[in-house]
Parts: C-alpha cells; structure tokens; sequence
C-alpha cells in the first residue's frame, strides 16, 4: 500500500496527470477521471484528496513494528522517545527544506509549514506519545481530537477569523497569523491535530495486525460504518467535507477509505496469495521517504526538464505530436525514478529518518 501511494505520488512530481488533463480536453469522461487525480478544491471529494490521509495512515501502521521489536529488546521509554523526537525533528526539517520556493524562504512569514512530512512530525509524536495505552483510550483520543476541531471552527469568534467552514478567515488562518503571520492560506499549520488521528488509526490498524489473523471482516466494517457517519454528516449538512483544513467528516471518510483499501490489499496479496508485480510497488515503498523527497526537490526543480529536453528531439523524429512527447518524457523520469529505487533496493540501500 505504500509503494502504492508512492507511486501515485511520483506519477503526480513527473507531471503526467497535467499532461493527461491537456490530453483529454473535449472528452467529458476523460476529464472525469483524470480531475480525480487533483485535489477538489474546497468542500468534496477526489479520489487524490486520499492519498495524504493514506499516507499517514500506513506512516503510523508502520510504526507498530520497530516499536514493538525495540520494547522486545528491552529498550526504555526515554530511549524510545529520544529516537522518536529525532524522527519527527528530521520530518519537520524536509517537509519545511522541500517547500522551498524563495530565497526568503528562512523568513518567518515566508515559511511554508503544510507539507505532509511537516504535519507527520507531529502526528508522529502524538501517536507514539499514544502507544502504549489500551486501543479504546485511543479511540477515545481520535474522537477528542476530532471534537476539539469541531469547537475551534465552528465557535471561534475573533473578528475577521469566525467564518467557520469558510475558505478565508477562518479559525486555522487564526493560528497562522498569530504564528507566522501569515492570514490566507488554503492548508493551515493547525491540520496536524485533526490528522493525527490518521496516523494513530495505522498504529490501532498494525495492532490488529499483530494480534488477528483474520482482520478483513473488522477493518471492511469499521470502514463502511466510517463512511456513512462521515458523508453523513456533510448530506445533512452538520460537516462539510473538507480536505484543506482536514473537517471530521472528512476525516472520518477519507479515514473509511484507508481501512477499505488496506483491507482490499491484504486479502488480495495476503489471503488470495496474489503476489505477482508487487515487486514493482515494494521498490518504491520500502524507501518512500527517499523517492519522496527526490522527486519532489530533485525531480520537480531540474529532471522533468532535463528528460524532456532530451527525449524531445528523439520522439520528434518518430513523428509524435508534442502532447504525446510530454507523455511519454513524463513516464521516462518515472521510468528513472523507480530504476533508482531497483538499485537501492538490490544493495539493501534503505533510507529511514
């Protein structure tokens, strides 16, 4: 499921969805599909609005084992949290270092603190923080935390910062005008706190794991039952689903997506034994955070165009049009990207923070 968000996520940096939204102009079925790989905008859904709630999801799944094997090892708390606390230091600094776009990117006001890895860094915290308590006190923390998101927005009254679900002045530009002084960003710093529910859902997820051997039937219902409560709660207008600030409702669907993919997968590969190609997804997903940040910082600021200016006048002669050439330039740094991951994967190269 990693390497299958990881994959996802590198087709994203190589710009083939772009090209494929160019591509498909006067098809109304192609842009259908194709408009599902960008994100909705404000209030809805896409399929791609599931990708970052996926990806902290299996981030706190994977934490189940390491913190299991170091408590089998006898390693104390103090020494787990110093371990963990370095973790989340290395996260916040790439997910601050990956956005930069400016050389007055160290300015405080010019900080960009909504990359995935940045909210992970927190996230990260709070589910280890979290660990060791009984799987009900964790619901019940997932539940407060969704809860006090639910008070801050709807109740906030400081003028200029109290319209609610509202795009503009709402409560989480509050905190990022107070914090960075920054008043009208989309994604807010404060989405850590209702997405930490995701990632402390994957740990609750890798207990059930550990523990059952048969989990699909639990995770398929808890999944379903999460989606009703979820675009239940935006049919009757009580919650809006919305991503950039990361509502409980859809927190609560995109988390019932989670757990239906992952219950999909496990049965599929773990129960039917359907084992051919993964080797293709486990490339990428057994160093996710290095193709992350390579073909977000190395891929997007200069591979793109180097392929593409290369490849260019090779296709040129074989009579593609110029669409067809980004196309096919799009899935030749992908192409470069995975073989990169073959490599490390083959010298057991694996890069952890």
């Amino acid at each position: 499921m990693r390497g299958l968000i990881m994959f996802l996520l590198a087709l994203e940096a190589c710009e083939l969805y772009t090209h494929l939204y160019t591509a498909t102009e006067g098809s109304h079925f192609g842009r259908m599909i194709v408009s599902q790989f960008f994100h909705n905008g404000w209030e809805g859904l896409h399929f791609w609005d599931l990708i970052q709630p996926a990806f902290m999801f299996m981030a706190g799944k994977g934490m189940k084992y390491p913190l299991i094997k170091q408590i089998q090892n006898g390693v104390t708390w103090n020494d787990r949290f110093i371990k963990i606390l370095k973790r989340c230091g290395w996260l916040l600094f790439w997910g601050i270092f990956k956005r930069i776009n400016s050389p007055e990117w160290l300015a405080w006001g010019m900080l960009d603190v909504t990359d995935i890895l940045t909210q992970l860094a927190f996230t990260t915290m709070i589910a280890f923080l979290l660990f060791n308590v009984k799987v009900q006190y964790q619901i019940a923390a997932c539940v407060a935390m969704l809860l006090v998101t639910e008070i801050f927005y709807r109740f906030w009254d400081v003028p200029g910062f109290d319209n609610g679900y509202n795009s503009v002045g709402n409560f989480g530009n509050w905190v990022d005008w107070i914090l960075l002084g920054q008043k009208d960003n989309t994604y807010v710093f404060i989405n850590w706190l209702p997405t930490a529910v995701h990632t402390l859902a994957g740990v609750m997820v890798g207990k059930l794991f550990m523990e059952s051997q048969k989990p699909t039937f639990t995770l398929m219902t808890i999944g379903v039952l999460l989606l009703v409560v979820g675009y239940g709660m935006s049919i009757l207008n009580i919650t809006p689903i919305i991503k950039p600030i990361a509502t409980s409702s859809f927190m609560l669907a995109s988390l019932g997506y989670c757990l239906l993919i992952v219950a999909t997968l496990y049965w599929w590969i773990d129960v039917r034994k359907n084992r051919k190609g993964l080797l293709f997804f486990q490339v990428i997903g057994m160093n996710s955070i290095f193709i992350y940040l390579f073909f977000s910082i190395v891929g997007t600021h200069w591979l793109n165009e180097y392929v593409l200016m290369i490849v260019s006048p090779v296709l040129a002669v074989f009579g593609l049009s110029p669409l067809a050439i980004l196309l096919m330039a799009s899935v030749c740094v992908f192409a470069i990207e995975w073989l990169i991951c073959l490599f490390l994967y083959r010298k057991r190269i694996f890069f952890r923070v």
